[in-house]
């Protein structure tokens, strides 16, 4: 059985600043997600499809940080 690890990245930290600054990729900056923060940052969060998926994604506990622990609101 796998054992989840969890970040120790805040969950409400992560998902408002998604909401706020979410098309400038901040959210992934913070729990570091340099490289597709970048990427986020220059495509303007994809359009905002990938800012909405990101914030859906943080919501329901699916999100990852860059070490690949969940951020969860525990």
């Amino acid at each position: 059985m796998e054992t989840t690890q969890i970040s120790e990245k805040g969950f409400v930290p992560t998902l408002v600043l998604s909401i706020l600054l979410g098309g400038l990729g901040v959210h992934r900056f913070y729990v570091g997600r340099i490289g597709s923060g970048i990427a986020q940052l220059l495509t303007c969060g994809g359009l905002g499809i990938w800012t909405l998926i990101d914030i859906i994604l943080i919501a329901v506990g699916n999100f990852k940080d860059g070490e690949g622990k969940l951020i969860k609101n525990s």
